[in-house]
């Protein structure tokens, strides 16, 4: 382990190049919640694809956020037009048994090719919108387009939550509160690197009512 330092190396950001930028904070704000995103276009076709610019906005209403870059030729991600063209989405929490389907589907396909399909993923029907819901992933969120975004490099989408799907006896009903224990989502850290939740800690300070907005 390096030694503690008073001393820091500074990057002046407005003089960085995007890509530079990216790669900094990419690798530095970690670990990241992964968004595997299920829509469909205009005509019904399935689109699946992982995003981890992702976050949770708030509760009242409830909303969750994803950036979605552009890619370098110009166009557009399917995930991004198909929001536009229906105002739903569904996204999807991934545990480690998900994690190589999940990362199949980052590979960038016609917007005619069913990514789900071509990787195997089973699918139920969603209660609320037209995206179909990744059976076997254990937290589904069910969304309708609440407001977007642009800026140069991205289009980013809050979504307001309609429905949470839940694996079976993930949640205690009476206390409404997620078993933990039960729950080891997947992160995406810096590069081509993820990573697991298994190892957790607490604070002997901080009580179970302490809210973390606070930390």
């Amino acid at each position: 382990m390096p030694e503690p330092s008073t001393l820091h190396e500074v990057d002046d950001f407005d003089t960085l190049p995007p890509y530079e930028r990216y790669k900094l904070l990419a690798g530095l704000i970690v670990p990241r919640p992964i968004a595997w995103i299920t829509t469909v276009d205009a005509d019904g076709v399935v689109n699946a694809a992982p995003f981890s610019m992702f976050a949770m906005v708030g509760e009242d209403p409830p909303l969750l956020m994803v950036s979605i870059d552009r890619p370098a030729d110009g166009g557009r991600k399917d995930t991004a037009a198909n929001i536009d063209a229906t105002g739903e989405f569904v996204v999807h929490l991934v545990d480690r048994p998900l994690a190589e389907q999940m990362d199949a589907t980052s590979t960038r396909h016609p917007s005619h090719v069913d990514e789900l399909a071509l990787v195997g993923v089973d699918t139920v029907a969603a209660e609320t919108v037209r995206p179909p819901v990744i059976a076997a992933a254990p937290v589904a969120l069910e969304c309708e387009l609440w407001q977007r975004l642009e800026i140069p490099s991205r289009e980013i989408f809050f979504g307001r939550i309609r429905r949470l799907r839940t694996r079976s006896g993930l949640i205690d009903r009476e206390l409404m509160r997620v078993r933990l224990a039960d729950y080891a989502p997947i992160g995406r850290f810096g590069a081509s690197f993820y990573t697991t939740t298994i190892d957790r800690f607490t604070l002997a300070g901080q009580s179970a009512s302490t809210s973390l907005d606070t930390l």
